[in-house]
């Protein structure tokens, strides 16, 4: 069984048809997800990856966009650690409806929750939200910003990495409390280790004859 440093959980949310699960088969499976349908309810898929120097291992929850299965998607932002707040840039109502999904995260998972925007589908030709209005958004609501095409694979390893990477930055920084209930982060058993050793009590030399 493949150890790890960090369990972390997060989300990708967004509205229905903008990519979510095909990102998340692109960056579990390597390979686009053909004849995707809408996901119902929740969909899940983690894998192990390396960042700095922590194996860490990443949960995530792919969520059903429309508004029917909102009550149930909006459940799995208790415990999350970050989001990937998914639009299409070839249809721009997508990208108008993310500051819902911005309100939703920070109300039911946390201001300290590490959010990530992602302008999906780079690889469509007919762009409706330009990178530069796509970035000022997500500078203005403190947030990091990548396009990505689900169908290449451009800029999905980065995606996930970097989102993984803002949310350990949170805990080097001490923004987030690891062992708090509900953060979405749990130590792995490599991390459990070095922590026992490092607690463990030095034995004093006896300096007696």
């Amino acid at each position: 069984m493949a150890t790890y440093d960090f369990l972390l959980k997060f989300l990708i949310t967004g509205d229905s048809g903008t990519g979510k699960s095909c990102l998340l088969h692109q960056f579990v499976e390597n390979k686009f997800k053909e004849g995707a349908t809408h996901t119902i309810g929740v969909e899940f898929g983690s894998r192990i990856v390396t960042i700095g120097k922590n194996q860490v291992k990443l949960q995530i929850w792919d969520t059903a966009g429309q508004e029917r299965f909102r009550s149930v998607t909006r459940s799995y932002y208790r415990g999350a650690a970050g989001a990937l707040l998914v639009y299409d840039i070839s249809n721009r109502n997508t990208f108008m409806s993310i500051s819902k999904w911005i309100a939703d995260a920070r109300k039911l998972a946390g201001a300290d929750i590490a959010l990530m925007l992602v302008g999906n589908k780079l690889d469509l030709e007919d762009r409706e939200v330009s990178y530069l209005e796509a970035s000022r958004f997500a500078q203005e609501n403190e947030m990091t910003f990548l396009e990505t095409s689900a169908l290449t694979g451009e800029g999905v390893e980065e995606t996930f990495l970097k989102c993984g990477r803002a949310i350990l930055t949170k805990i080097e920084t001490g923004q987030v409390d690891p062992e708090r209930p509900g953060s979405g982060i749990q130590y792995g058993d490599s991390s459990l280790r070095r922590i026992a050793q490092k607690s463990r009590p030095v034995r004093q030399k006896s300096l007696c004859c």
